[in-house]
C-alpha cells in the first residue's frame, strides 16, 4: 500500500492532513467528513487500528522497519504531519477569518456539509427499514446535540482523560465534531486553549533556556491536563478505530447509513445564520481566556433576511459545495489511476 505512492500523492495526503486537522479545529466541523469525502476514510481507520498487540511487539522486539511497515506508516505519517503543519497554520488562518468574516466562513463549511452528504449517498443502493431507520437515528443524535447546554468546565483528570477520547471522534466519525463536543463538556479552552498555551510558553522557555517554570504551579498543572488529554486521545484513536474497522467490515451499509444521519444532523451546528453566545459572569461582563479573548458558549440560530449578505452567503454555500465535488473528482481520477 505504501510503495505505490507517487511523490505526487504524498504531497496530496499532506494537503489532506492539512485540511483535517483545520476541519477539528473548528467547532462544529468533522476531520472525518474530509477524510470520508477525500476517499481515504477507510484506509484512516484500518492504518489506526493497525496500532495493537502485534505492533507492540514488533516495536519492542526493534523490529522497526516491521513495525512501519504494519502501520502503514508512510500513510500515518504523512497525515499527521499535515494535521500538525495545520494546527501552526492553516487553523491560525481559519480563527482569523471566523473573527472576521464568520457569516461566509460558517457558509463555505455548510455548503461542505451539504456536498458531503451528496458524495456519500449518490453511490448508496442497499437502501431498506433497517438502513434507513439507522440514518433517522443518527440525524435526531447529530441534531440533539448541536442544541445541547455546555457543561462548567472541570479539570479532574479521569474526566479530562475521558474528554480525550470523546474528542477525537471528530476524526473518526463524520458528523461528529470533537471541538463541538468538547465546548459542550466545558473544557473547549482549557483543553484547545489553555494548556496549548502552557505548551507554547514552555517550548519558548526550553530553548531560552529558562527552565523557572517548574516551580510555576498552575504551569505544571496544565502541562499535566495536556499530557493526560493527549493520553486519552490516543487511547480513544486506537479504540474507535477498531471498533469502526469491525463495524464496517461486518454492518457496512448499517454504519454507512449511520455516519449519514451524523452528517446530516451535524448541519445544525455549522448552520451560518447565528450569533455566537459567550460566557459571561453574574454581573453580566464577558469572561475571557488566557489569550483574553471571549469563550464561546454555544450558538444562538436565526433565519437569515433575503438581502445582499445573505446571497453572497448563498454563493459560499455553492463554493463549499464545490470544492468537495473537486476533492470527489481527484478521488476518483487517483482510483483510475491506481487501478
Amino acid at each position: 500500500m505504501q510503495s505505490t505512492r507517487r511523490f505526487r500523492d504524498k504531497i496530496f495526503l499532506v494537503l489532506k492532513g492539512l485540511g483535517m486537522g483545520a476541519a477539528n479545529k473548528v467547532p462544529g466541523v468533522s476531520g472525518g467528513v474530509v477524510a470520508f469525502v477525500a476517499g481515504f476514510y477507510e484506509e484512516f481507520i484500518y492504518s489506526l487500528q493497525k496500532f495493537n498487540g502485534k505492533a507492540f511487539k514488533l516495536l519492542i522486539n526493534g523490529r522497526f522497519k516491521s513495525f512501519f511497515r504494519y502501520i502503514n506508516g508512510v500513510f500515518i505519517c504523512l497525515l499527521f504531519s499535515g494535521m500538525i503543519i495545520s494546527y501552526f497554520s492553516v487553523s491560525k488562518i481559519l480563527d482569523y477569518l471566523i473573527i472576521h468574516y464568520e457569516l461566509h466562513v460558517w457558509s463555505v463549511f455548510f455548503g461542505m456539509i451539504i456536498g458531503s452528504i451528496y458524495y456519500i449517498s449518490k453511490d448508496f443502493e442497499d437502501w431498506c427499514t433497517k438502513t434507513f431507520l439507522f440514518l433517522v437515528i443518527g440525524i435526531i443524535i447529530g441534531i440533539s446535540i448541536s442544541f445541547l447546554d455546555p457543561a462548567t468546565e472541570n479539570d479532574n483528570l479521569l474526566f479530562v482523560f475521558f474528554c480525550g477520547i470523546i474528542s477525537v471522534s471528530g476524526m473518526t466519525l463524520p458528523g461528529f465534531s470533537g471541538s463541538f463536543i468538547l465546548i459542550l463538556m466545558g473544557n473547549y479552552v482549557l483543553l484547545l486553549v489553555d494548556s496549548v498555551n502552557a505548551l507554547y510558553d514552555t517550548i519558548f522557555d526550553v530553548f531560552s533556556g529558562d527552565f523557572s517554570f517548574t516551580a510555576n504551579a498552575e504551569r505544571v498543572r496544565m502541562l499535566k491536563v495536556l499530557g493526560v488529554f493527549t493520553l486519552g486521545s490516543v487511547a480513544g484513536l486506537v479504540t474507535f478505530s477498531h471498533i469502526l474497522n469491525y463495524v464496517l467490515k461486518h454492518y457496512r451499509n448499517i454504519t454507512l447509513s449511520l455516519l449519514m444521519g451524523f452528517i446530516i444532523g451535524s448541519l445544525g451546528v455549522v448552520w451560518p445564520w447565528k450569533r455566537t453566545i459567550h460566557k459571561t459572569a453574574t454581573d453580566g461582563s464577558f469572561i475571557l481566556d488566557s489569550r483574553g479573548e471571549k469563550i464561546i458558549e454555544n450558538y444562538e440560530r436565526f433565519m437569515p433576511d433575503l438581502s445582499g449578505e445573505t446571497y453572497l452567503a448563498i454563493g459560499f454555500i455553492v463554493v463549499g459545495i464545490l470544492i468537495v465535488l473537486a476533492l470527489e473528482w481527484y478521488g476518483q481520477k487517483t482510483r483510475k489511476v491506481k487501478s
